[in-house]
């Protein structure tokens, strides 16, 4: 005869049973906590959003206390140096115009009610900071060109810091365009200043080298277009002048007193 084996399967182990008794029961467990989560948080939804809004407000405030968002600076010192050193806009309002440059008001970015909590100078009165045009050297009539064109409300490039003085690019606003003006590049392709060198900014570095640039291509624009101190005399004016600084006019004119 012949002995048939037959393959029976193989019987679970005590251990095994134990095993998956107990991974059935995390697993249930595990959905028990779920389903009273959700459980909770449908019963309590009103709860659940205050919550979740007041955490939002809360992470809002720290962000903005870091980066000093709603800070009214009333001294050049105050400026953070980082400020500087990452080129940050400033808003600023415009208070006067002066032969040592302009004198700027810091208006910091409004929040509402945030805005509120986390001012530290509230009743203190502003003072405004000494703000010069930055690789500019106005004339007069520069100065004078600004106080009737430019804006009250203006943005402040920081560049660098020097004593009391911030050296920024100031812009402001196109009237009926979306696109801002840069009052450094204006002010030399219209003639009214000379292009000098950036205060506070290494030569060798890639900022002064962009600034340079910009300013150059402004100044020499004006000189293309004989705009402003770079305008030539006419033909008439240049032969009248030769004429005044002659010896014969001066001898002439001498003549003619004494007579």
């Amino acid at each position: 005869m012949h002995r048939i084996n037959v393959n029976m399967p193989e019987l679970e182990t005590v251990e095994e049973m134990t095993v998956r008794q107990q991974r059935d029961q995390g697993n249930q467990s595990s959905e028990n906590i779920v389903s009273s989560i959700s459980k909770f948080a449908d019963d309590n939804l009103t709860l659940v959003r205050n919550i979740s809004t007041g955490l939002a407000v809360v992470g809002v405030i720290v962000i903005a206390r870091s980066i000093k968002l709603t800070t009214t600076f009333q001294a050049v010192s105050e400026i953070p140096a980082r400020f500087i050193e990452r080129n940050v806009s400033l808003r600023g309002k415009v208070h006067s115009i002066t032969e040592r440059g302009l004198k700027v008001e810091h208006v910091p970015i409004y929040l509402p009610v945030l805005s509120g909590i986390l001012s530290n100078k509230q009743g203190v009165c502003k003072s405004p900071m000494l703000v010069h045009l930055a690789g500019v050297e106005l004339t007069p009539e520069g100065r004078e060109w600004l106080q009737k064109n430019l804006a009250q409300t203006v943005w402040l490039k920081l560049i660098s810091r020097e004593d009391d003085i911030l050296h920024c690019l100031v812009s402001q606003s196109r009237q009926g365009s979306m696109f801002s003006c840069c009052m450094n590049e204006e002010v030399l392709r219209l003639g009214l200043a000379r292009s000098a060198p950036v205060v506070g900014v290494r030569p060798d570095s890639p900022l002064y080298w962009r600034l340079h640039k910009r300013l150059h291509r402004a100044e020499v624009k004006a000189e293309r277009k004989g705009r402003g101190l770079w305008k030539e005399d006419s033909l008439w004016e240049r032969a009248s002048k030769a004429v005044r600084d002659s010896a014969l006019f001066r001898l002439m004119r001498r003549i003619l007193k004494r007579t």
